[in-house]
């Protein structure tokens, strides 16, 4: 079959040699060469997250409501925590620091709820306790 280039008819074989030349072929990548994340790490950040621990909107409330302030260390030794219940397969954990308390799902990576001092402890829905 002919199509009409310029005013001339061109044959399949020299419209194919004009766009799929085969001299300048890309060689596939090899995948030692890559920069950046593996497959493996895009897809268990998907699954688990990036690791970085997030407070939910209600903890956040929570924690200025009962006036909690987590220190570096305490907030180093809550992610401690969730990291260990990781480990052991807990998907929603109660995590204890000091004398606060913390519910969080580890699926998410995300605090749920905090208990200060004094306040009410009652605690539900879990299936696992990290005390730190």
């Amino acid at each position: 079959m002919n199509q009409l280039q310029n005013g001339r008819f061109v044959s399949i074989e020299q419209m194919t040699n004009q766009y799929l030349d085969t001299t300048v072929r890309k060689k596939p990548t090899d995948v030692s060469q890559q920069t950046g994340p593996s497959f493996r790490q895009i897809l268990e950040e998907k699954q688990f997250g990036t690791g970085e621990l997030r407070f939910s909107k209600h903890a956040n409330e929570r924690l200025a409501s009962r006036n909690i302030q987590l220190s570096a260390e305490q907030r180093q030794r809550l992610e401690g925590g969730v990291e260990k219940a990781t480990q052991k397969g807990i998907r929603d954990s109660l995590v204890m620091v000091d004398n606060m308390a913390f519910i969080v799902n580890i699926t998410n990576r995300t605090v749920i709820t905090a208990v200060g001092e004094g306040d009410d402890k009652i605690f539900t829905n879990i299936d696992g306790a990290i005390i730190t």
